[in-house]
């Protein structure tokens, strides 16, 4: 056997992290959910990661629909771990940028999106806030 010298493999580095916080649940139904912070405007490319981040008790989702323009262009559907999740945009509705996603049968849940580009500081306040259950989480 030949022991082969060169250079190392590069080894690949970590997936990135979903920037999600989701608000302790009250009991009751809320207006936002939580708040997420995408590395991008690409729904197709980011939805995985979050859809992978959300609590164990969040059935499976289905659908999953788009508040603002931010977005790059969307299929009608995408597969996430090997289920179909059917995307919607509602780009003329007012209000800040939000995903709601939706489980058929088990509920639906709505979080605010902030777009790639917030500054960090200002995206860990609201992520923080979103995490500490405050009802207006409103950019400064």
């Amino acid at each position: 056997m030949t022991a082969v010298l060169g250079a190392v493999p590069e080894h690949p580095g970590p997936p990135p992290v979903a920037r999600l916080a989701i608000a302790p649940s009250r009991g009751i139904p809320r207006r936002i959910d939580g708040a997420w912070w995408p590395h991008s405007a690409d729904l197709v490319a980011e939805l995985p990661e979050l859809l992978a981040a959300l609590p164990f008790d969040w059935p499976r989702i289905t659908h999953a629909t788009v508040n603002g323009p931010m977005w790059s262009a969307l299929p009608g559907h995408t597969l996430v771990a090997g289920h179909v999740v059917r995307l919607r945009r509602t780009a003329e509705r007012p209000g800040p940028h939000t995903i709601c996603l939706v489980s058929p049968g088990n509920g639906r849940w709505d979080l605010l999106v902030l777009p790639p580009d917030t500054p960090e500081p200002e995206a860990v306040r609201i992520l923080a806030a979103a995490a500490a259950g405050a009802d207006d989480l409103a950019p400064a």
